[in-house]
């Protein structure tokens, strides 16, 4: 392992921080704060609903799961979904080199640029843009709306279907019952961060009634400086000097975020809507540095769930639908003004096979859109009449529709002919065949059912499986198995099978077109099995661990790729890989004042036909959290994240990916005025020079923040 010099500083942090801090925590906890007033053995029966459709106490959940609390978030001093994430054991938050430094969750060594692995849920609704099978673009989550977020680690596909291939994330939302006040927020600090937020609830003839609005900004770190690109290899080959690198990577935004809920009797209905205004792209379309493109998302999402009111309270039936809109407009400069460019004869970039240079003193410009709807109906049943079994059944339908739009100055139906120059006037080819995607939609119909099976008073075993028939892909099985044994009652044992799923997007499918990425009609699904075995232990009342071993065989994984820099990328079936791991966590309150928790991840993820590493899936994370509330309405938080053995691509020549450790500090006084809360967080308090792995073309990967400083104050209203 390469540990920079401030890395082993922060390392070295850590020891002295648990030293000083364990001999002043002597007085009892005077916190509000649900989390931290927990025992240990009473963190274990916080509730959990992803991992079966069901709550079911976390040490008895039938998978490698967390639950993060809104107490937790606002201790760590975490404005966005990401932040917290990062403190997940076995999940690591890294960048794609593929689409706009967007956020990739790594969980055991499984993912792919556009990170389509993991299913986020809003609510327990899916989040997901159809184009590419992950996340929205850019999707940024203030935490200040979120009550708390689960988290399971391995396929989830026999309960969610697709997508649940390596884990599953459920983000809940503050409702009414969770707001007891009304309060206002807003903070400032290092690269021009602004943020304000505001959530208050009341009542209204028997429903409750809520609103979360928050809003952020920033410029970006202009000192996430990378020194070369892909246009400095074009310069360099043909003379030119387009480049803008030397730069920093483009990472402003400016978010607006508002969840609304009405919570009845037997009806919830939560309406979520995120609007990303001018958020900068990154290293660029195509890997050049591009300060002036911008992506701009509308996201709206509608669910409303009743459940049916039943007589005997045997049976618990409900009906949800969702609504999700998703407008996304981005505009590229793809290669910068003054690029001399390879096109070939359709109009494309072809480097390979050019039938001319020609010159782009605007620069190459692609402005692709695309607006997409998804509707889905759930009908869940839940059976519990019987004395030792609760029966889970579900039956749905989800359509999606993509239509896409495309403005442009090359390709084909915009180059007709060979010239010397273009300029940067850009063409409409929507709603023609030169467009980057045909419009598109398909038809997802499914069937699960599930048992949980009390075997004995300390034995239960949970078995399911779910159908899942796509109009344009056919249909597939995925069941799952697990056994949970509580031992004694301070160690509990978990034996876990699950398979997944996941069917190509419409990119993936039909991209064309385009001088990034084209599409493959001929892929397959990836497929994936995985065996998990887990131990709970609690040592003490003061000391809980556990240790998740596991196991999978992941096949026909899908990337975009290319021969070399000069072809563009192609999506294929490129790997099938193995992996093994474990994960060792603990939870230390040697006081009611102290709260410790940490963990060790390592895992061993390998490409089948080579037996190489996967790149740039780190090999081993150490995480560490303490929390310390040191006086009367004083607490303290410092994190700890080290990330290291991230391997190369096999051929890539350059140097070993260096492992990094940031370390994070905050500290928050409450009522320092009658109502006034405030907080300050440093985060990478050494300023470590920390980067992600970076694509071919950026030889120097990708910088992370440097050292940010934040004030936060928040208000409540009588």
């Amino acid at each position: 392992m390469r540990l920079s010099p401030t890395a082993k500083f922060a390392l070295a942090l850590v020891p002295a921080v648990i030293a000083i801090a364990a001999r002043a925590a002597t007085e009892p906890n005077t916190s509000t704060d649900d989390f931290y007033n927990l025992s240990l053995a009473e963190l274990g029966q916080v509730e959990i609903s992803i991992a079966t459709g069901n709550r079911t106490p976390l040490d008895r959940a039938p998978a490698a799961a967390t639950v993060i609390t809104a107490s937790e978030i606002q201790a760590m001093g975490a404005r966005n979904l990401n932040e917290v994430l990062e403190t997940v054991p076995g999940l690591h938050v890294s960048l794609s080199s593929l689409s706009r430094l967007d956020s990739v969750y790594s969980i055991r060594g499984i993912h792919t640029g556009f990170n389509p692995q993991v299913l986020l849920m809003m609510n327990g609704v899916p989040v997901q843009s159809s184009l590419q099978g992950g996340r929205p673009s850019l999707l940024r989550v203030p935490t200040t709306s979120i009550d708390r977020i689960e988290i399971i680690r391995g396929p989830g596909s026999a309960v969610y279907g697709a997508d649940a291939y390596s884990g599953v994330i459920n983000v809940i939302t503050k409702d009414s019952s969770s707001i007891n006040a009304t309060r206002l927020g807003g903070g400032a600090g290092s690269f021009g961060g602004r943020d304000l937020w505001l959530q208050t609830a009341t009542e209204w003839q028997d429903w409750g009634i809520s609103l979360n609005l928050a809003y952020q900004e920033s410029n970006g770190d202009k000192d996430r400086v990378v020194t070369a690109d892909l246009q400095s290899l074009l310069d360099s080959g043909l003379g030119t000097h387009a480049s803008n690198a030397p730069g920093a990577l483009s990472t402003r935004y400016q978010i607006l975020d508002t969840h609304v809920a009405l919570t009845g009797e037997r009806t919830q209905i939560n309406l979520w809507s995120w609007i990303s205004n001018d958020a900068g792209i990154g290293a660029g379309g195509a890997q050049a540095l591009d300060f002036d493109g911008n992506d701009e998302s509308n996201l709206v999402l509608l669910d409303a769930t009743h459940h049916f009111n039943t007589s005997g309270g045997e049976w618990n039936n409900s009906i949800r639908f969702s609504y999700l809109y998703y407008d996304l407009q981005t505009r590229f400069t793809l290669l910068p003004a003054g690029s001399l460019i390879p096109i070939g004869a359709d109009g494309n970039v072809n480097a390979v096979a050019p039938a001319g240079l020609i010159a782009f003193p605007d620069g190459l410009i692609g402005q692709p859109g695309q607006e997409s709807v998804d509707t889905q109906v759930d009908l869940i049943s839940i059976y519990s009449g019987w004395e030792s079994h609760r029966i889970r059944m579900a039956i749905g339908s989800k359509h999606q529709t993509l239509e896409a739009r495309e403005y442009k100055n090359f390709g084909p139906g915009v180059i007709t002919q060979m010239v010397p120059v273009v300029s940067g006037t850009v063409t409409d080819v929507s709603n023609t065949d030169y467009v980057f995607l045909p419009d598109s939609s398909r038809t997802i119909g499914y069937l699960s059912l599930q048992d949980e099976w009390q075997l004995t008073s300390s034995l239960e075993l949970t078995t399911g499986v779910r159908y899942d028939d796509y109009s344009d892909f056919g249909g597939t099985t995925n069941p799952r198995i697990a056994l949970v044994w509580a031992n004694t009652e301070a160690l509990t044992t978990k034996l876990l099978y699950g398979s997944a799923f996941r069917a190509p997007s419409f990119m993936e499918l039909r991209a064309k077109n385009n001088p990034v990425a084209l599409g493959n009609p001929n892929l397959d699904p990836e497929k994936i099995n995985t065996l998990e075995l887990s131990f709970n232990y609690l040592i003490t009342p003061a000391l809980q661990t556990s240790l998740t071993v596991f196991n999978y065989e992941a096949r026909d994984m899908i990337e975009f790729v290319s021969e070399s820099v000069a072809y563009i990328k192609n999506a294929q079936n490129v790997r099938d890989q193995d992996g093994e791991g474990f994960e060792l966590e603990f939870n230390w309150k040697p006081a009611s004042s102290l709260h410790f928790s940490g963990s060790y991840s390592y895992q061993d993820a390998r490409v089948v036909a080579t037996d190489q590493p996967v790149a740039d899936a780190p090999g081993q994370q150490i995480k560490m959290n303490m929390n310390w509330e040191f006086a009367h309405e004083w607490a303290v938080n410092s994190q700890l994240v080290f990330i290291a053995d991230r391997k190369r691509r096999e051929g890539d020549l350059r140097p070993p990916v260096d492992d990094f450790a940031l370390m994070d500090f905050a500290v928050k006084r409450k009522n320092i005025l009658p109502q006034l809360d405030a907080s300050l967080v440093v985060k990478n308090i050494a300023n470590a020079d920390a980067r992600e792995p970076g694509s071919s073309e950026i030889s120097d990967d990708y910088p992370l923040e440097s050292r940010s400083v934040w004030l936060q104050v928040s208000y409540q209203f009588d």
